[in-house]
């Protein structure tokens, strides 16, 4: 039991040090506190899974952090159900459905996951190698980390790097993390353990 006490007293001492990261989690597996919905697709809490669902106007929609983070290392799961047409956007704002930033793909077999797209401007700026798509698992849940610091954002699925990118404009860029649903309708994504460190 001391030894118990100690490990526990040195824990809590190494939390408190700067420069000793912590992780948040973004989502509370309860309601949709700290988020914000645009558009008027489907985002709801589930057997505490979060579920991003088409809605009848099947178009963009987005669920975005009410913080901004600027450098940080987002680990989050997701399990694509239907057509799995997603994505995570980081240093983004969104006005309507219209958002403004950089997305790191979420999609079916064969389109990318892990690449990163600007919405609104420059289109793909990278796309994986190909032979990667492989370790995406369809219908089962999979696991992505996006890094972010300063002008580099680099990507992995289930371990994988997918992609490293170092571009000035991500770097001057100022948002939030938000998920997406694109347009078409027919889309159904779960998420969970959406979980960030924030450099001290």
């Amino acid at each position: 039991m001391y030894r118990m006490k100690n490990l526990v007293v040195i824990v809590l001492a190494l939390m408190a040090i700067p420069g000793v990261s912590q992780e948040i989690s973004l989502f509370n597996g309860k309601d949709l506190s700290g988020w914000t919905v645009y558009g008027t697709e489907k985002w709801y809490v589930e057997d505490g899974l979060l579920v991003s669902e088409s809605g009848p106007d099947k178009q963009y929609g987005y669920l975005a952090t009410d913080k901004y983070y600027d450098d940080f290392e987002l680990t989050l799961e997701f399990k694509q159900e239907a057509n799995g047409n997603s994505g995570v956007f980081v240093r983004s704002t969104v006005d309507g459905t219209k958002v403004s930033g950089w997305q790191v793909e979420v999609a079916p077999p064969g389109h990318d996951t892990g690449g990163v797209y600007e919405s609104y401007g420059r289109g793909w700026l990278i796309k994986p190698d190909p032979e990667k798509d492989k370790v995406l698992k369809e219908g089962e849940w999979n696991t992505m980390k996006i890094k972010l610091s300063g002008n580099k954002l680099t990507s992995w699925l289930n371990g994988t790097e997918m992609v490293s990118i170092t571009d000035d404009k991500i770097g001057a860029g100022k948002g939030s993390i938000a998920l997406q649903i694109h347009d078409g309708g027919g889309i159904k994504v779960k998420w969970r353990n959406i979980n960030i460190v924030l450099p001290q």
